[in-house]
Formats: C-alpha cells, structure tokens, sequence
C-alpha cells in the first residue's frame, strides 16, 4: 500500500511532519498532499470505507442519544392512559407507533403491523395519536379520540381501522357518517371532538414527540429501538427479535 511507505519516507525526510502539519512549508505541504492523493487515486475503495465507518458512528451516536431520549420519557411512551394498547398487554415487548391517518406510510404499514403483532402473539402495541398533516389528519385523530373516551377501547379499534382505510377527504360529513355506520351518536362524538380533554391528549403527544425529537410518521418505539420511518415486516421482525435477544 502506498500511503504508509510514502508517509514513512517522508517522515523520515521531512522531520517537520512530526510537528504537525502546521509546521510544514509549503513544499512540504504540497508534498504530503500529492502522496495523499495519489494514494486515494489508487485505493478509491478507501473512500467508500471510510464514509460506511463514519455512518456507523453516526448511526451509533443516534442510537445513544435515542436511547436516552427514551429512558427520560418513559412513563409517557409506555404507560400513558390516554393511548389505545392492543396485542398482548402482558407481552415481553412493546411497539409504540406514533401515526398520522392521512401518512401514506402509515397506511401502508398498517397491514404489516397488526400482521407482525397478531402473528407474534407477545408483542404489546400502543398506538399515539400524532396528526401532523394539516386538518383532516387533526380531525381523525380527534374522532378516533373522542370515540374512546365515549364508547371504549374496542369502539376505538374499530374506528382506527376505518380511518387508517378511509378513502376520501375526512371531513366532517364524512366523519358524521362514519359514526353513524359505527353505531355512534354522530353528534355526541362531534361535541366531543371540540372539547378540551380531547385536544390535551393531541398536545400531550405533540410534546412527547418533541421532546423524543420526532417530526414525523410513521415513528415506532420498539423496546430500546427508535425507528424512523417505515420498515417492511421484516425488518420490524428482525428488530423485534434483536430486542428480545438483548434482553
């Protein structure tokens, strides 16, 4: 390899390199720097090694912050009464998904994740209301929301699923007569829509993402695993078994 014997020999010619580069003149400098780069002409490969080792600190410095992001927010994630848990509430792991029903992504690992929950049949799921793509996302989430405080936890799930589903634009018509095909009280679950208790479990999980550095959905918290975005059923998987392996 190159670079290593030509940095010998220069170390051996050019004392100055043992100050540092700083201490070079300029012919020094301009030596060092064409050994540099005939060495990277030659062994481009080393480019590519060296950005792949820099992602995997990067990654590494993420996972970190992440980490402690999550073990500050705890209680919020996991354990707030305000989210929808499904799945086996006594599982060994849990997903958390914050979701947004007008995320195309969302809705697309929407069928991935209550296979990967169903199929697992130890997984405890929490679901975070988390609209962020203007007034139909915010009006779902709030009738998603009020639909649980009226009518319950599996009232809830049927209304989650419908939203998720919904083709169209979730307005309130729209919104009125998905109640009615529920078995709602259309213009009870409108009241409630407005009221203050819904629009705080809307600014709780507004706060939470903040403080977990999360702009966008889908975001899942998987255990001690921060994931960003969707991932296919596999992967999901693969995470999930990396967390029980890790205890």
């Amino acid at each position: 390899m190159r670079l290593p014997l030509a940095l010998a020999a220069t170390l051996t010619a050019l004392p100055a390199l043992a100050g540092g580069l700083g201490e070079m003149t300029e012919a020094e400098r301009a030596a060092f720097r064409e050994e540099v780069r005939a060495y990277l002409l030659e062994n481009p490969e080393v480019i590519v090694e060296a950005m792949t080792e820099l992602q995997v600190r990067e990654d590494m410095a993420a996972a970190d912050r992440d980490l402690q992001l999550m073990e500050a927010n705890r209680d919020a994630i996991y354990h707030s009464p305000d989210d929808w848990v499904g799945g086996n509430p006594d599982g060994d792991i849990t997903v958390v998904e914050f979701m947004d029903y007008r995320c195309g992504y969302c809705r697309k690992a929407y069928e991935e994740v209550e296979e990967l929950v169903g199929s697992d049949g130890n997984i405890r799921f929490v679901l975070k209301e988390f609209p962020i793509l203007g007034e139909e996302s915010l009006l779902s989430s709030q009738f998603a929301i009020s639909v649980r405080m009226l009518y319950g936890d599996a009232a809830y799930k049927k209304a989650h699923d419908a939203l998720v589903t919904l083709r169209g634009e979730a307005n309130a018509e729209t919104l009125g007569r998905l109640a009615t095909e529920l078995g709602h009280d259309p213009a009870a679950v409108t009241a409630k829509m407005g009221s203050e208790e819904v629009q705080a479990v809307i600014v709780a999980n507004h706060d939470l993402a903040t403080a977990l550095e999360i702009n966008g959905t889908p975001t899942f918290v998987i255990d001690r695993t921060m994931v960003r975005g969707y991932v296919p059923l596999d992967g999901m998987r693969q995470i999930v078994e990396g967390q029980r392996q890790d205890g």
